[in-house]
């Protein structure tokens, strides 16, 4: 006759031996050593060679050259080029891409442009963009070139500021070494065309008795002493 209270004794015997076997098997112990993936890094930011800052290339048909990234991981690396007529690469002309640290565009004749560079991995990690270089293109028969558009030194893009002035500085230079005067335009519409000075020398101009709360939008026509101009972009400001 079978002992049931034998049997349910056996059972729970059973039960404990199989989930001490079970726990023994199951690894995670203190020695042992857990592999965490490897993170992958974006290589370093390319360095500029050609064209430099404020250069004049003498042919449209432009090698654009740059120092070559690092990745710490070592994956291939490949460029991206950006070519535009404004520094806010807004548009932008030429998307270009290469594997090598150069690359030929066809750019047109006589014209300013801005361009910068960056690295991406074939993880795809991006490092930051170089700086921006702006340069001219050669014009047939040309013997005198406009200026290169001006640089907003202060205030900082679309800041906001805790005062009813401010000062209005920036940075313009010409390839034929032209003195520069500047128009600047000032107004509280997106496309300024009230003019707050004109034909002046020096690269500040200070601005006062401006409305709080108010965003307010200007720009710099940069002029040579042969006639030659060009136009800013325009920047903005806030007060508070």
């Amino acid at each position: 006759m079978i002992n049931l209270k034998q049997m349910k004794k056996s059972y729970i015997y059973l039960v404990l031996v199989f989930g001490i076997v079970m726990s023994c098997s199951s690894g995670g112990g203190p020695d042992e050593e857990v592999v965490k993936p490897v993170e992958n890094t974006a290589p370093t930011v390319p360095t500029q060679l050609y064209p430099t800052n404020n250069t004049l290339c003498i042919d449209n048909n432009v090698v654009f050259k740059w120092e070559a990234s690092t990745d710490a991981e070592g994956n291939n690396i490949n460029y991206t080029i950006e070519v535009a007529e404004n520094n806010s690469f807004s548009p932008i002309l030429y998307s270009e891409s290469s594997f090598s640290e150069s690359k030929l565009i066809v750019l047109t004749k006589g014209n300013s442009y801005y361009w910068r560079i960056k690295s991406v991995d074939n993880k795809n990690a991006e490092s930051a963009y170089s700086s921006i270089n702006q340069f001219i293109t050669e014009g047939d028969g040309v013997s005198n070139h406009a200026p290169f558009a001006p640089s907003l030194l202060t205030p900082t893009l679309d800041t906001e500021i805790n005062s009813t002035s401010a000062v209005l500085s920036w940075s313009a230079s010409d390839v034929d070494g032209d003195a520069l005067k500047y128009d600047v335009y000032l107004d509280t519409t997106p496309e300024p065309t009230t003019k707050v000075a004109e034909n002046q020398l020096e690269t500040v101009f200070n601005v006062t008795d401006l409305a709080v709360a108010t965003t307010y939008y200007f720009k710099i026509v940069v002029k040579d002493d042969q006639g030659a101009a060009s136009i800013g972009q325009v920047w903005s400001f806030t007060t508070k």
